[in-house]
């Protein structure tokens, strides 16, 4: 039990890594403006989605009956085409700073989405590890040094990542348990084939209408990060952790974000390291940890 939970944790832990380096290059190509979010969307289900039908030649074949594939299309609109459209809508809206703060309440609401649908019971050890990292990854992002994005927020920007966090929040918790029942390759290539069917008629012609040659080539640097690392990688990693550890503790590793976010602002120049932040990052950790500690529904 205890090897399957750390492949879970190790799995989140490189996803939301990869997520970290996704904001920064998420918001380069937003302040480009060549890439519209539906557009960018739309290369990221085709390109991701042949790769997971290509790798499902290599793996175990599964029969998915008609009642699951209805489970898949809803996991496919909650999990990837409301978070990654709203996402990418409001990172051209909102400020840096707020962005994070916004959406650091992601975890607070997967846990009451979990006591809902799975009748995970929120104990005062979760509900006080939620509240450490939380304050952790709130102080860390309010030091921090935020750039590259528009100075003031927009109600509108705001309300995509409340609606941003609460999409991804019950994508963690309603469709844990159609995610148990399948291999990760079968859950993804039917998730976004889903994606791009649904995608398609609204970008076909932003894509075909597109000036390819108007795009530096250091955007088609980043978009090939976001394809293969932050779409086709991390998503292969998510369901693992989602079928290892519950979903308030897959949840928890969004705070990673912000710590990889300021790592590498330190590392460029663009930010400084103090004691205050690494007290931050330790706080978010001990969250994490007292939250995995705590009581599951099982026992």
């Amino acid at each position: 039990m205890k090897h399957r939970q750390l492949i879970g944790h190790l799995a989140c832990f490189g996803a939301y890594a990869i997520f970290g380096l996704n904001i920064i290059f998420c918001k380069d190509i937003a302040n480009h403006g060549e890439l519209s979010p539906v557009v960018l969307f739309t290369y990221r289900a085709l390109c991701a989605g042949a790769l997971f039908w290509l790798l499902s030649l290599f793996t175990k074949k599964e029969r998915v009956p008609w009642k699951d594939l209805l489970g898949m299309l809803g996991a496919s609109v909650i999990g990837l085409v409301m978070p990654q459209l709203t996402f990418l809508y409001a990172i051209a809206m909102t400020a840096p700073i707020d962005l994070s703060v916004v959406n650091s309440i992601t975890p607070i609401m997967t846990m009451f989405v979990a006591a809902i649908f799975l009748k995970e019971p929120i104990t005062w050890q979760k509900a006080g590890g939620v509240a450490l990292s939380f304050v952790g990854v709130v102080w860390l992002i309010l030091q921090s040094n935020h750039t590259g994005g528009v100075a003031h927020s927009s109600p509108t920007g705001i309300a995509l990542v409340v609606l941003n966090a609460l999409c991804f929040a019950l994508y963690l918790g309603i469709c844990r348990p159609i995610i148990q029942r399948y291999h990760v390759v079968t859950l993804m290539k039917w998730m976004f084939l889903f994606a791009l069917v649904i995608i398609l008629p609204f970008s076909f012609k932003g894509v075909v209408g597109l000036d390819y040659a108007a795009i530096p080539e250091k955007v088609w640097w980043e978009v090939a990060y976001l394809i293969f690392f932050a779409t086709f990688v991390a998503y292969f990693l998510i369901p693992i952790g989602q079928q290892r550890i519950r979903p308030t503790l897959v949840s928890m590793y969004n705070y990673l974000q912000p710590i990889i976010a300021c790592v590498v602002g330190v590392w460029l120049g663009m930010d400084r390291l103090t004691w205050m932040k690494v007290l931050a990052a330790v706080l978010v950790f001990v969250g994490v940890a007292v939250v995995n500690r705590s009581r599951a529904r099982q026992e």
